[in-house]
């Protein structure tokens, strides 16, 4: 695989009731990428991104720019642009904006078995 250059700015965004818009920056289609996938998101108001509870997959979401609050084990921190969340199989978290908006990236990448 080669260095590919994204730009990121002229993906598609797709808006997803309640959830806000998302882009896809890093997947297959885009750059071959078959084990990972990367989404810029954009919330607003009452929108809300929840990460899935995958028995065999990591999550980072990480705030790029806006102000938030990120819900873990019920109970909730309020964040700004520079935090993020790791979240380990089994594992699920909440983020929503605290009234403008914010932008999020979230990277998923399942468990691949060691080839040894």
């Amino acid at each position: 695989m080669s260095t590919k250059f994204i730009k990121t700015g002229a993906l598609p965004r797709v808006h997803q009731a309640g959830a806000g818009e998302a882009a896809d920056v890093l997947n297959q289609a885009i750059c071959g990428a078959k084990n990972v996938r990367a989404t810029l998101r954009w919330l607003r108001g009452g929108d809300r991104l929840l990460t899935e509870q995958k028995a065999r997959t990591h999550q980072l979401v990480y705030v790029m720019e806006g102000s938030g609050v990120i819900s873990l084990d019920g109970k909730d921190y309020p964040v700004g642009k520079g935090a993020g969340v790791y979240c380990g199989p089994g594992e699920s978290a909440g983020v929503r904006p605290d009234g403008g908006e914010i932008k999020l990236f979230h990277l998923v990448v399942p468990e691949v078995a060691d080839a040894t």
